[in-house]
């Protein structure tokens, strides 16, 4: 019965519904957005973005990050059972999905997605997934930002009111009719200089960055 289930979640048509449940629900939120613009207009400029945030908090963005779908924005995501359901839930809502991780296909999905930056420049990726540990920064974002001179922008949800999964990521899932900002920081650009050394402190540089946004302690 177990197993019966579990192949059920993974068909075609539970992903379609799972983006509907997904997609209504999250229209229940007072999404507020902040600092949008100033990267859609580098966008315009024909500079290449890397959106970035922490596995726990993509969620509470599927939404509205529908309305980026004309701007054919790729995103990677593991080869796992749950990447099935997610990368099913993404491509409904506009997006391209390379498949991969840093245990299984993360080469092939890379360049996937090197590529895709380089052809569309617009992307995302999910710094310390699939698999954690929660806070650190994988060495991908700034492989695919120095291959590409994409811009990393980091982006925050946060909510007034939330559950939150005791899972690895501390998962965010904001209650119905609460209160949403998602934020946008300020674009970071790493130059490129092939030196290993450099490319741990972009690491460590981001990662710093971006550590004040995630929610180690509920309220």
């Amino acid at each position: 019965m177990f197993k019966k289930l579990k192949f059920l979640i993974y068909t075609r048509a539970f992903i379609y519904i799972a983006y509907y449940i997904i997609r209504i629900y999250s229209l229940t939120f007072r999404l507020k957005v902040v600092n949008e613009d100033k990267w859609q207009d580098l966008l315009k400029l024909g500079r290449p973005i890397l959106l970035c945030t922490w596995h726990q908090q993509f969620f509470s963005a599927i939404q509205h990050f529908k309305t980026y779908s004309k701007l054919n924005p790729g995103l990677m995501i593991s080869q796992s059972k749950d990447g099935d359901l997610i990368s099913g839930v993404a491509r409904k809502t506009g997006w391209h999905t390379p498949r991969g991780s840093s245990s299984r296909g993360g080469k092939k999905a890379m360049n996937a997605m090197i590529k895709h930056l380089k052809t569309f420049g617009l992307g995302a990726h999910i710094v310390d997934g699939p698999t954690g540990p929660i806070g650190k920064v994988k060495a991908g974002v700034i492989k695919m930002a120095l291959e590409t001179d994409a811009l990393i922008v980091p982006f925050y949800t946060h909510a007034d009111r939330a559950w939150f999964f005791n899972s690895w990521d501390k998962f965010m899932l904001p209650k119905p009719f609460s209160k949403v900002i998602l934020t946008f920081g300020d674009e970071i650009h790493f130059a490129s200089d092939n030196t290993s050394t450099n490319f741990e402190d972009h690491l460590q540089e981001l990662e710093t960055t971006m550590l004040p946004g995630l929610i180690l302690k509920q309220s």
